[in-house]
């Protein structure tokens, strides 16, 4: 595989966010699979995990390196920074696990200063599932009964973090001037039937050229049937 065979007819995907935020299983549930993607530099030279691992312990990172699934190589994922205007989408990854769950200096400047261009930007709020962890053991001491608890916990979440700061920051902040396309909540994505068709679904409908969305329909592999409905919209 060369770099002219990565960069042609390929969906460009960057995805960032902070470390452990679920950035690897989001893509192996994307390409539907289990393996480790293969990590190719600006030539097309394929590299050791290793070696790259040990580049990121010192805090090196290589703009240009590709992570490809052998299970869909229509997809090429970066996960860092590089030139806009290769890139077909970018996905902001911030987990809901950590205590507080108050946005980051970098997540701040990203969504209020970082001018990407026509890129469409999904905020992903990846490990959702830890706010119904919550919402249960509030439940639980009202008085409400576990069973109860159980099955109301996932839909009280989902009210409290739509009034929540984060959107807020997202959408409605002063200095925020540039907000993504859209947001999605993705619960229990490490589980063996996670699904993560609304990520598919939200991405086709944020690109706003037809080509290109037409470029990503056919290359995902996870929905049939939304490949099915783009082609009779064609």
């Amino acid at each position: 595989m060369d770099a002219s065979e990565i960069r042609q007819n390929h969906f460009r995907i960057l995805i960032i966010g902070r470390a452990n935020a679920g950035k690897t299983t989001i893509l192996k549930r994307v390409c539907n699979t289990r393996e480790n993607p293969e990590i190719y530099d600006s030539a097309g030279k394929k590299i050791d995990p290793a070696v790259l691992m040990a580049s990121r312990e010192r805090g090196v990172h290589n703009i240009e390196n590709e992570m490809v699934f052998r299970s869909n190589p229509g997809f090429v994922f970066h996960a860092d920074l590089r030139q806009e205007d290769s890139l077909n989408s970018t996905r902001y990854c911030i987990p809901m696990d950590e205590d507080g769950r108050s946005f980051t200096e970098a997540e701040v400047k990203f969504f209020s200063q970082c001018d990407t261009g026509g890129i469409a930007v999904i905020a992903l709020f990846t490990k959702f599932d830890a706010l119904y962890d919550d919402e249960f053991a509030e439940l639980i001491s009202e008085g409400v009964s576990r069973t109860d608890a159980q099955a109301l916990a996932s839909q009280h979440a989902k009210e409290a973090f739509a009034n929540g700061p984060q959107l807020k920051l997202l959408y409605n902040h002063k200095g925020n001037q540039r907000p993504p396309r859209c947001h999605i909540c993705l619960p229990d994505m490490d589980k063996d039937d996670a699904d993560c068709g609304i990520l598919i679904e939200r991405t086709a409908e944020i690109l706003d050229d037809d080509t290109l969305k037409q470029i990503f329909v056919s290359t995902q592999r996870s929905s049939s049937e939304l490949c099915v409905r783009y082609a009779v919209k064609r």
